[in-house]
């Protein structure tokens, strides 16, 4: 298969700019209950992330796709040890999260704040919605009272929110209005990286355009990172500059965003594309239909995870695990097509 390498200025920009947080071999295994009938029986694990390895530079998106259940939402809550690694690092200036407790890590969740994809559910509807976006600072022991009633006034105007938001409860806001509050109680606290799990997913489209570009917008303002995961991938192409394609527990692919659009290379990406519908009327793609079942993490296939259901599967995928090799400039590929 031939590559094709896009040369674009948004690339040499990604270029320039600083690494902010590494992530190296992460894994995570969810240990399975056994029964009555099993206790002889080898311990079973979910191997929900399994050898996974990215990085995400200042000031940049990075966009993390994959089915449901491929492990891009389990990555996200890793990172900031909301759930334990089972193995791996994550390097945040130049400590490594994983490693540290108490005050350490408090400090590193101050800079790193997640945005989950029901911010109702982690409201508390007995709260007016000022008080719950006070909370942060109280806890980092951050400006007086009067101070961090201004901080919240001051947020809610950044998400587009009306000051009189801030006596309202939880249940007197729509559902575009709940996600800019989660927004706000992100920012709160001044971060340096946002991780999006489905940030917009739960959105009528009108509404996830306008949260997309108040992201933007955002960022540029505050000159933030952010880790977006979703299974969307024209809202991933829409706000990302590389992604990263994950399939059961591993990353198979990654690219700046153009790239991966224009020259998609392994056979899971090309059917991920396949079915992203074409804005043009009259202009025909070919759907690539997936045969098969997605394999249970808890007994993932030998090899590559991915040759049951390829198309294009050899006898050696049964067997060996590809390595992750460059293609070409930032791009990518996990996948023995493409070994020399």
């Amino acid at each position: 298969m031939s590559t094709l390498t896009i040369e674009s200025s948004n690339e040499q920009q990604l270029e320039s700019k600083e690494t902010l947080l590494e992530i190296k071999n992460v894994k995570k295994f969810f240990p399975v209950k056994k029964g009555l009938l099993e206790f002889n029986k080898e311990q079973t694990f979910v191997q929900a992330v399994n050898d996974v390895s990215f990085s995400i530079l200042k000031g940049e998106t990075y966009g993390l796709v994959g089915e449901s259940g491929c492990g891009k939402s389990t990555t996200g809550r890793t990172l900031l040890k909301l759930i334990e690694p089972t193995e791996g690092q994550a390097i945040y200036n130049g400590k490594d999260i994983f490693k540290l407790s108490g005050q350490e890590l408090r400090k590193v969740r101050q800079d790193i704040q997640m945005v989950f994809q029901d911010p109702y559910s982690s409201l508390n509807p007995r709260k007016r919605i000022g008080k719950t976006l006070e909370e942060p600072l109280i806890i980092h022991n951050i400006g007086t009272p009067k101070e961090r009633t201004e901080i919240v006034m001051e947020i809610l105007s950044k998400v587009g929110l009306q000051l009189e938001h801030y006596y309202r409860y939880p249940h007197e806001f729509s559902g575009g209005q709940r996600q800019r509050i989660g927004l706000a109680r992100a920012l709160i606290l001044n971060p340096k990286l946002l991780i999006m799990d489905e940030p917009v997913s739960a959105l009528d489209v009108s509404i996830q355009s306008q949260i997309l570009n108040l992201l933007k917008t955002i960022q540029a303002d505050l000159d933030l990172s952010y880790l977006f995961i979703s299974h969307d991938m024209s809202v991933v192409r829409h706000v990302s500059d590389r992604i990263g394609v994950m399939y059961l527990g591993k990353l198979v692919e990654e690219a700046p965003t153009d790239e991966l659009f224009a020259n998609p290379l392994h056979p899971y990406t090309q059917a991920l594309l396949s079915a992203v519908p074409v804005p043009k009327s009259g202009e025909k793609k070919e759907r690539i239909i997936l045969k098969g079942e997605l394999p249970s993490p808890m007994n993932p296939p030998s090899g590559c995870v991915f040759h049951t259901r390829c198309p294009f599967a050899m006898d050696r995928c049964k067997l060996e695990v590809p390595e992750k090799k460059a293609v070409a400039s930032g791009h990518q590929i996990a996948c023995h097509l493409y070994d020399e």
